[in-house]
């Protein structure tokens, strides 16, 4: 054999090993245990007297196999009561119909898990552009038989929160200005749930807070490089994380599953314990 035909075989089994350890560590990574990342939001015209209150903000469960099924989202729900949240918003996108999947699941399946989430002021959710293209109604049905609350461009009061649930944008689904009036006639301070960050540069700034999931943080993301896709119009913008903008807060998940492939890299699964409460007093 040829020295140059005995390099190129053993160059090509290293990339083969090395692509083989990579997507191992990618579907490792996305099996992981969520990473809970917590913030602070000061409202200016936080109720006098009233206690913060703690959001957990649960995004893209994309229950299917092998990396998510409904046993391993009881984990996560266990891991979330511990965290003792007063509500928790739960930001779309509960169903995989990835073609890779090794089960897909039906909504109740999905849903069973949720209802054991324990927050004294409720659980609300919103759908993603994955529930719409499989069946909008069964999601809602299942959900609310979980004691999940479906916000359709409408809003709920749950303490001194008025929490607006804006439906999927990227379907076409979400109405800002009906949800918006809807979370000034429940009164209180304003949360806005979307799947998609997209709507955020419409909010108006008494807002204070918007939660959304949907990018996946861009579920591959690399060094150097960043997400490869967010499936946002605005790209890498409001891909991930905390992001402050004209007096208002977007925070953005990377959510808990995966689409397409069930691999992360760079991009790790994780929820938001979000405090909201009233400024800080200067000193």
């Amino acid at each position: 054999m040829r020295d140059w035909l005995r390099w190129a075989i053993r160059i090509l089994l290293l990339l083969l090993v090395v692509g083989l350890l990579l997507l191992w560590h990618g579907y490792s990574t996305a099996r992981s245990e969520p990473v809970v990342r917590e913030t602070r939001i000061a409202v200016r015209d936080w109720p006098a007297g009233q206690r913060p209150v703690r959001i957990l903000l649960m995004s893209d469960i994309h229950v299917a196999g092998p990396d998510m099924p409904p046993e391993r989202l009881e984990q996560i729900v266990a891991h979330a009561n511990g965290l003792a949240p007063d509500a928790v918003l739960i930001a779309g996108d509960l169903i995989s119909e990835k073609t890779v999947a090794t089960h897909v699941y039906t909504f109740d399946e999905i849903a069973a898990p949720l209802a054991g989430l324990r927050a004294r002021l409720g659980v609300f959710a919103v759908l993603g552009n994955h529930d719409h293209w499989v069946d909008a109604d069964a999601a809602r049905a299942a959900l609310g038989r979980a004691n999940v609350r479906v916000l359709n461009n409408e809003a709920a009061r749950a303490g001194p929160l008025a929490i607006g649930g804006l439906d999927d944008d990227h379907t076409g689904h979400a109405d800002l200005g009906r949800t918006l009036a809807a979370m000034q006639a429940a009164g209180g301070v304003p949360v806005l749930l979307s799947h998609s960050p997209d709507p955020f540069p419409d909010v108006p700034g008494r807002v204070p807070l918007m939660v959304a999931g949907h990018t996946h943080c861009g579920q591959i993301s690399l060094p150097f490089i960043g997400p490869l896709a967010t499936a946002s119009r605005h790209g890498s913008r409001y891909a991930c994380g905390r992001i402050d903008e004209d007096g208002k807060t977007l925070i953005v998940s990377a959510g808990l599953g995966t689409s397409i492939l069930p691999i992360r890299i760079g991009a790790v699964p994780d929820m938001w314990l979000i405090e909201l409460g009233p400024e800080t007093p200067r000193r």
